[in-house]
């Protein structure tokens, strides 16, 4: 049996909106990502936005929360 996870449109850029407002990656974040990262239609832009993320995330500036 295959996870199939489906992303919303704009998901990817609602979601770099609110990371960059609140420095914090909360779940559903982590779940979208894990879900953009197998997504083979997202564009160019789409995984630049990711990479950034997670670039901040090997950093250390962003805080993880559990909700």
């Amino acid at each position: 049996m295959l996870n199939h996870h489906l992303l919303i449109p704009g998901a990817i850029s609602e979601m770099v909106a609110s990371i960059s407002d609140t420095k914090v990656l909360s779940l559903g974040d982590r779940y979208g990502l894990m879900a953009a990262i197998v997504d083979e239609s997202l564009d160019e832009n789409e995984r630049l936005a990711i990479d950034r993320i997670l670039r901040f995330v090997a950093r250390g500036k962003l805080k993880f929360a559990d909700h």
